[in-house]
């Protein structure tokens, strides 16, 4: 573990697995940079998970077909369409036990894969192939660590270098964070891409560890409407490089506009840094945000 994680007795769980991230990372590709068991190019694949898993999910798919590995799709676990053809099915479940996931595995004869941080468990009887990233498993409920670890390990299977990204992550533990960030009444992120995904998680982020107000868009989409609520006071986090014109737009709202040269990945890690923040300057606790628990089980007639 590094010095700066040995450095938050104290603080939050959350804000130690945060900070744990480069670490969990460099172990995760040394572990699975093979991609044993994930999709082949040319395969037809669905990509499937449930909350912060699903804009995972979001993400590969996108970033598998921009590099021209096959169709690949993204569903929540609750809307997957049974009767598509797939050659493969991938599924990321924390904690192997979510029930929606348990239940797809049970139900499709499609070859599958199980990317969790919790080896043998409910899911993993029903799964053709087995990724555990162990050393990424949380205490906490809010997911950060497995979610990016997952996505990481994903984007090394595409071919990817993932130094710089790691490099960068490593650089976010220590940027400052902006005042205006943890203060801001209401915060939208945007994405283009594989990072609309990275944006429907930091704003799930900050729901639920700061019971923050918070929106995500396609960055193209945002001035197609969700402008309108930009003012002093506000924030547009943006992941990746903003689409033409748009930061001037948004500097004439009044909002601050926040964009980063760091890698998407890292950059959601400084997010995961504000979430914290923000979290604590209200008084919270981001370990046990309310109404949620670590896994969704449900209850079932199987």
């Amino acid at each position: 573990m590094s010095d700066t994680a040995a450095s938050l007795s104290g603080r939050s769980q959350t804000a130690i697995e945060v900070v744990s991230q480069p670490d969990v990372w460099e172990w995760a590709l040394s572990q699975h940079g093979d991609a044993a068991g994930l999709p082949a190019s040319g395969e037809r694949v669905a990509v499937v998970g449930c909350g912060t898993s699903w804009f995972m999910a979001q993400s590969y798919a996108c970033l598998r077909e921009s590099a021209g590995q096959g169709v690949t799709d993204a569903f929540t676990a609750s809307e997957f369409p049974a009767g598509r053809s797939y050659d493969r099915v991938v599924t990321i479940s924390r904690s192997g036990t979510t029930t929606e996931i348990v239940q797809l595995l049970s139900r499709t004869s499609i070859p599958s894969v199980l990317i969790t941080a919790v080896g043998a468990g409910p899911a993993a009887a029903y799964a053709g192939h087995e990724i555990v990233l162990d050393q990424a498993d949380e205490t906490s409920v809010v997911q950060t660590r497995f979610a990016t670890t997952a996505l990481l390990v994903l984007r090394a299977s595409l071919g990817e270098d993932l130094t710089g990204a790691i490099a960068d992550a490593r650089t976010a533990l220590t940027a400052p964070i902006d005042p205006t960030w943890v203060e801001a009444d209401q915060i939208s992120f945007l994405g283009t891409g594989w990072t609309i995904g990275l944006a429907h998680e930091a704003a799930l982020k900050l729901r639920e560890s700061s019971q923050s107000w918070t929106e995500s868009y396609p960055a193209m989409e945002y001035r197609h409407g969700p402008i309108s609520i930009a003012q002093p006071g506000r924030v547009v986090w943006v992941f990746g490089a903003p689409p033409e014109g748009l930061v001037g737009d948004v500097d004439a709202t009044g909002a601050t506009i926040a964009v980063s040269e760091l890698d998407p990945l890292a950059h959601l890690v400084l997010l995961h840094r504000t979430a914290v923040a923000r979290s604590e300057a209200r008084g919270l606790n981001p370990d046990t945000p309310r109404h949620l628990a670590r896994a969704v089980i449900l209850p079932t007639d199987d």
